[in-house]
This record gives C-alpha cells, structure tokens and sequence, in this order.
C-alpha cells in the first residue's frame, strides 16, 4: 500500500521523500552523536540501545535514497540532516552535562579565601603548594558535577580573573560524589589526594 497514493507525485518525489530523509537523518545522528558520549563515559545499557534505535533508523533513510537515485534533493537532504544531527546532539549533550569533571586551578596569589569559599559552597578539593616558573604557586584539584562546572567558574574568574585553570573530562569515579548535596551523596576526595591548606 502506498502512503502517498492520492499525492501529487513531483510533491511527493521533490518535497516529502526529502523531509522524511532530512528528519531521519537528524535522528539517526543526534543518537549516534549521545551514544558515542554515553560509550566514552562507559554506560553499557544507554549506548547499546541508542545504536540500535540509530541503526534502524539510518536503514530507513538510506533506503528512501537508494529508491530515489535520480533525485537531488535527496541527496542534500541527507547531507543536511547528517551536519544538523551532529549540532544537535552536541547541543543536547551540553544541556544534559553528563558525568563528571576535573578541575585544576593554579593561582599564584594566596588560595586562602577561594578554597574558603568552594567549600562554602559544598564543594570538596585538594590544596597542593607548587612551584612554577615565577616562584611558588597554589594548585588546586576538585572533582565536580559538568553541570556545576559553570558555577565553579564563576567562583574562579569572581576570586581571581588572571587564574589559570583547566577541565578535564573524567570517566568514573570510584564512589563518590562531588558535592555535599544530600548525607548519601558524600565523598571522600581525600582518598585521592590528601587535603592539605595552602600556606
């Protein structure tokens, strides 16, 4: 049976075929995109089924193509879902920020009042006295929520502008949590690093 029975063919061959391309595309790859995330942070429930859905899908899209060889639009429509399926799924990633992150912090002026302040804020770190190439230095570690990372930035730029850090982005951690959110959410970063006040 055809769904299109009743159509204006050239509508149905010019503007539909490639819509239904262009979403499937769009979908096929935003769950490609949120899969390879989930793989890189080792979920092994979420990744397998997104591959399966982002399979189907694809077999779908790639059908409606290779029945309509003749057809431009087609082709541009399987293009353009391809590069917007990349920028969606990527946007949706950042707006799940998913996982955890290290932060390192290095600050040539006394850390004192800031890692005061991290902690105010229920935040767990390690203080750690250095040496750079301009005399000695605080270097500090935390292990935090991405979706908290905005606001320990904030923090950063708010105590000292000029300082320098860096996020990396962590796979796991063994059993713990970043901030002091809930009794059941406590961590123990002091397992990692000992905690130890700057000078």
């Amino acid at each position: 049976m055809n769904i299109f029975q009743g159509l204006d063919p050239a509508l149905v061959e010019w503007v539909i075929i490639p819509l239904l391309i262009f979403l499937a595309r769009i979908c096929d790859v935003t769950l490609g995109t949120l899969r390879i995330v989930f793989i890189s942070k080792g979920d092994k429930k979420i990744a397998p089924l997104l591959g399966f859905i982002e399979v189907l899908i694809w077999l779908v899209a790639i059908t409606q193509v290779m029945q309509n060889l003749n057809n431009v639009a087609s082709y541009l429509a399987w293009a353009g879902g391809f590069a917007t399926g990349n920028f969606l799924g990527l946007r949706i990633e950042q707006k799940l920020a998913l996982g955890q992150v290290v932060v390192r912090i290095i600050t040539v002026e006394q850390a004192d009042k800031l890692i005061s302040r991290l902690i105010g804020r229920g935040y767990r770190l390690t203080s750690v006295d250095a040496r750079g190439s301009r005399g000695k230095v605080n270097l500090l570690f935390m292990i935090v929520k991405r979706k908290k990372l905005e606001e320990v930035i904030g923090i950063i730029r708010d105590y000292n502008p000029n300082a320098f850090y860096s996020v990396e982005d962590v796979r796991s951690v063994s059993e713990m949590d970043v901030t002091q959110e809930s009794p059941s959410d406590k961590m123990t970063l002091s397992k990692l690093f000992p905690l130890r006040k700057s000078k």
